[in-house]
């Protein structure tokens, strides 16, 4: 027969036993969230890399180039009319970033606390149209487009995208997670329903307002195939669409300067999320509690 076990042995042993278990699991998770981080940021390291290395270094030899250089910057500029595309792309993402936030903003509003008849009808209606694919109403689009006329222009380029039903759905969750008992307080002060739209309404949920103003921003500079349909004239040329003539000139057909072409493009959303990112976390948060 053994002996007994020493008392109070056994709550140590759970004790170490319990910190290993959590200490494993923080460990896999910290791996798990490296190798992520590893997937979605290699890429944009290698591009950089590529954008840096010499005219005569390989692509293709090692990973870190021998003498970095931005060479390939000041030749991207010379190659083709970089800031002439990103002044045009910068246009039609400010006037995507306005629209969207008053329109969205607006809509929003409407659907979280306005009661009038068929409000369910269209707020069902416009989650139906978040199944459709941007590709299976670009045909109607365009010709919409064409019909008004707006063909080859910045504007058309923009109609689109005006407003996004998904950024109204944002807005309206961040509007419902505020209480009723504020909007019932500013009534009883006498506010119109404009003044508590702004006054009381937008400066609640100015994290969902960066969220859209981020998401436009980023839909309206990384577009290419909406531009590709209407725009034909290389002087409205967006910037998206002017990195496909860079890649597909025969005399420019170099890979440091398309990785160079594509980091300059990069560059000014990097620099916009940096600046938006406590907003937009706090906007995501904000709009996950309703829907």
């Amino acid at each position: 027969m053994s002996a007994p076990s020493p008392p109070g042995s056994g709550e140590p042993r759970r004790a170490r036993a319990d910190r290993r278990r959590r200490w494993t699991g923080r460990t896999g998770r910290y791996a798990t969230l490296l190798l992520v981080l590893a997937v979605m940021l290699g890429p944009i390291v290698w591009q950089f890399l590529t954008s840096i290395r010499g005219r005569t270094e390989n692509v293709y030899d090692g990973v870190l180039p021998s003498r970095p250089t931005l060479d390939n910057y000041v030749r991207v500029a010379e190659s083709f009319p970089l800031l002439q595309y990103a002044g045009n792309t910068l246009v039609v993402a400010a006037l995507a970033v306005t629209s969207n936030a008053l329109f969205a903003a607006m809509g929003g509003y409407a659907l979280s606390r306005a009661a009038w008849r068929g409000r369910t009808a269209v707020f069902t209606v416009l989650v139906a149209t978040l199944m459709f694919p941007f590709e299976s109403v670009m045909i109607s689009m365009f010709l919409t487009v064409r019909d008004m006329g707006l063909v080859d222009t910045l504007i058309g380029v923009w109609l689109p995208g005006a407003v996004s039903v998904l950024n109204i759905m944002v807005m309206r969750a961040a509007f419902l997670a505020l209480p009723k008992e504020v909007e019932e307080a500013a009534v009883l002060d006498g506010a119109t329903e404009w003044t508590r739209f702004t006054r009381v309404f937008l400066p609640s949920a100015k994290g969902a307002l960066a969220v859209v103003c981020l998401t436009s921003f980023m839909g309206a500079w990384d577009d290419f195939l909406w531009p590709l349909l209407v725009l034909t004239d290389s002087d409205h040329y967006t910037l998206q669409l002017g990195l496909k003539t860079l890649a597909g000139a025969t005399t420019v057909n170099d890979q440091r300067l398309i990785a160079a072409g594509a980091m300059a493009a990069l560059i000014p959303m990097m620099l916009l999320f940096f600046a938006l990112q406590r907003f937009f976390f706090k906007g995501v948060g904000d709009g996950a509690v309703k829907i």
